[in-house]
């Protein structure tokens, strides 16, 4: 019986070891360095359909982007999320019937790195229907960089404005729909953030001034 109890201890401690190393082996790896970006590997082409998976405090959803759509935006976008580009990122624009809008990093520098990382304009080839996600721009061409927003509504008047969509949510759009926006319009239209303020002081300003900003807790490319 002694012998019995020593070898089944021996097999757990060996288990308990194993386990241990599957748990290493399939912790996250460590995030690569924002600051410095390899402008290389960010012209690697991503996967023809990939998901993101989004966390956020209010829950989560999954977003599947498609390559054929909006090539450039798609191939941005997958290089981004490899980047943990989105994660701590606020939803600082959310009018609702219209859409939630997020991509400014929390910390202004990182912010700055990546805001000149613009990438030329594509053709639009699906319409901006609810649930529909797509790269922000101005009115100045090829400058899209890192904010993103998911239509809430059938927006389809900004197709003709050069507004892109790479991809739409597939699942959790009810999570998308209850993102906080009682801020409403940013400034100076609005009472909410002002797109030149977070530029310059990040999370630091948002969450002293807005509060209640949903955020997003991490996004990963999911199979």
């Amino acid at each position: 019986m002694i012998q019995l109890f020593n070898n089944l201890r021996f097999i757990t401690i060996i288990l308990t070891i194993f386990s241990l190393f599957l748990i290493i082996g399939c912790a996250e790896k460590p995030v690569k360095e924002l600051s410095e970006p390899n402008d290389e590997a960010l012209k690697a082409p991503s996967p023809d359909i990939y998901k993101i998976l989004f966390e956020t405090n209010e829950g989560n959803f999954i977003v599947e982007v498609h390559r054929d759509w909006s090539p450039n935006g798609a191939d941005h976008l997958y290089h981004l999320v490899n980047y943990q580009f989105y994660d701590g990122v606020r939803f600082f624009r959310v009018i609702k019937g219209f859409m939630a809008q997020f991509g400014y990093h929390g910390d202004p520098k990182i912010g700055n790195v990546w805001k000149s990382k613009n990438i030329p304009d594509d053709p639009v080839k699906e319409s901006n229907l609810r649930g529909y996600i797509t790269f922000a721009k101005s009115g100045m061409p090829n400058s899209r960089s890192t904010n993103l927003f998911i239509n809430y509504a059938d927006n389809s008047n900004l197709d003709g404005m050069g507004f892109s969509p790479i991809g739409k949510v597939i699942e959790g759009m009810e999570v998308v729909d209850k993102i906080y926006g009682g801020y409403g319009e940013g400034a100076p239209r609005g009472k909410g953030p002002s797109q030149g303020k977070i530029m310059e002081g990040g999370n630091t300003y948002l969450k002293k001034n807005f509060p209640e900003l949903d955020y997003i807790k991490k996004a990963r490319i999911v199979n």
